[in-house]
Parts: C-alpha cells; structure tokens; sequence
C-alpha cells in the first residue's frame, strides 16, 4: 500500500470521502463552529460494492467515527497494512478508527454508515475550553464494534437532517456536530468538565445579545460560533449556558421563534402561506408546514382557518 506522501491530499469527508468507497455523491455537512478546526459527517450507502479495498485517506492527526445504519455480515479490516478484524458488525454499533494508521476496509458487500471525521485539534479546543488538559487519544480497539447508546441515538437523529441538508440551519448543524464531538471527548477521551462549569447560565446581557443575532436572521445562516463570540463566550459553553438560561438548544429556540413569528403574519391574512414560509426562515412551504405541525400539532393551513372563524 502506497504511503500518503505519494498521493495527493484528499478531504476525509464528503465526495472525496465517497469516491474512496465507490460511491458516486454522499450526503454530508462541515462546520467550523470551533477556532482553528473543522468538523464533517458524511452518509456513505455503498449499494454496489467495487470488489476490492477501500483507497488510504492521507495520514492525519483525526478520528474516523464509523456508525453502522445496516448489519454488516463480515469486514475486513486493516490498520498500517496489517490485518486487524474480520467478522460481522451489527447495525446501531460504532468503530473508532485512527487515520494516523492509514485505516482500509473492504469493500466487497453493501456498506451503510455515517462517518464522522473528528480531528484531535476539535478535541483539544473543547478540552480547553473545559479547562481539562489535551486528549492525546480516543479510547478504542482498533476494529472493534461497540454498541453506545447515545452515539446511536444521536446518528438517528442526524440522518433525516444529512438528507435534506436545505432544510437545516447553520445553528442546528453547529450545535449537533460539536455535541456530538464533546461526547467523544468526554466518554472516549477522559475529558471531564466542573459541574459548576454545566450549571453556568447567560448573563442577562449575553441572553438579550445572543436572541437579538438569532432573531436579526430567522433563515439560521448566523454560525454558532459568531453568536458565541458576540457573546464572549466558546460554542460550547455558550451552547450550554443557551439551553440552562432558556430551557431550549439554540436551534429549537430558532425554531420555536419563526413559529411565533409565523403565527403573528397568519392573524393579518396578507400574505400567503408560501410568503410567510420564506419571510420565516423556512427553505419553503412543506419545510413550514413541517415545523409548524411538529411544535404545534396542527398544519398552518388547519391553525390559520381555526383562529379565523
């Protein structure tokens, strides 16, 4: 197998992470909600596999989270040219994967996952902001599966948002992402943060700022880290401190405020509801119609005739 001096650099996520499986286009978001760092996750549903192994990403200092969508009966696995694992690995379970040892799979039966690409430097900067010293690996066992609870609940909720990614805010993606690589941190990489740390709340000022910057853009195209730093705080530590002051993660406040929003143009009876979809935030009407039913339990169309008679 060649080395990564020898081939040109690749991104480790997105098309380029497809093309390595033989897939033709995946699904995928990138934040960069953290300072100096960058964050992917990636869909990769291989329906015709190509025969033949996986091609090397470049060396890097970065994890490769593997989530399992569908049963895989076997793998074959191999870390540094050498051979690692074989076996099968059940939907619903997780491989740690270090691109530092050149990680290839075979790709020879029909592969659904969701692969994140965690550089260690995204660990870091949340184990700073922690005030915890730097992680200098992810606890794992190169080729083993393992079944977390809250990996698994956290991709299900991902995939229908990797899918239709129009329809997700820079907020939501944000917040989701960096959550889901403080977890890593904390159960895989020993981090731990103060409990005083988890009860802090918004000073008065930071809440009334950080809901002006959300409000000022319902599409949700402001990043999280802006409203973070308006606010003199981390993404992390205001994300928390968002959700102890308001009961709600910064996307749901987002989303709860274009419903309130779209509420008020609704009792005028001017505009349209495509009109008032956009004028919201939302990507277009269904997407409204989407939001709307789900927080309030009825279709704008159905609520708008209900407050009319």
């Amino acid at each position: 197998m060649s080395t990564a001096s020898t081939r040109p650099s690749r991104r480790a996520y997105g098309q380029e992470l497809a093309e390595n499986f033989g897939v033709d286009g995946a699904p995928f978001i990138v934040t960069r909600s953290l300072p100096h760092a960058e964050l992917a996750v990636t869909e990769i549903d291989v329906v015709r596999p190509f025969g033949r192994a996986s091609t090397p990403l470049p060396r890097q200092d970065a994890y490769m989270i593997s989530y399992h969508v569908a049963d895989l009966p076997s793998v074959e696995y191999w870390e540094d040219g050498r051979s690692i694992a074989t076996g099968p690995v059940a939907a619903g379970r997780t491989t740690i994967h270090d691109l530092r040892r050149e990680p290839v799979v075979l790709i020879d039966k029909p592969l659904h996952t969701v692969q994140w690409f965690v550089p260690r430097a995204v660990l870091n900067v949340l184990a700073e902001q922690a005030g915890a010293p730097y992680i200098d690996d992810l606890r794992h066992e190169p080729g083993a599966s393992v079944f977390d609870e809250v990996i698994h609940h956290m991709n299900r909720a991902l995939l229908p948002s990797l899918r239709a990614k129009e329809q997700v805010s820079r907020i939501f993606a944000d917040y989701l992402t960096t959550a889901f690589a403080a977890y890593l941190a904390e159960a895989y990489g020993g981090m731990r943060t103060g409990p005083r740390r988890l009860r802090g709340v918004l000073a008065p000022w930071q809440e009334r700022q950080a809901k002006e910057m959300i409000l000022a853009d319902l599409t949700g195209a402001t990043p999280l880290a802006t409203i973070a730093a308006a606010c003199g705080l981390s993404s992390d530590h205001f994300a928390r401190a968002f959700r102890q002051s308001t009961g709600l993660p910064p996307h749901a406040w987002l989303n709860k405020s274009r419903v309130e929003r779209a509420m008020t143009l609704m009792r005028e009876h001017g505009q349209s509801l495509s009109e008032i979809s956009l004028e919201c935030g939302f990507v277009d009407q269904s997407h409204f119609t989407r939001v709307f039913s789900r927080r309030v339990g009825l279709t704008p169309g159905v609520w708008r005739r209900m407050i009319s008679r």
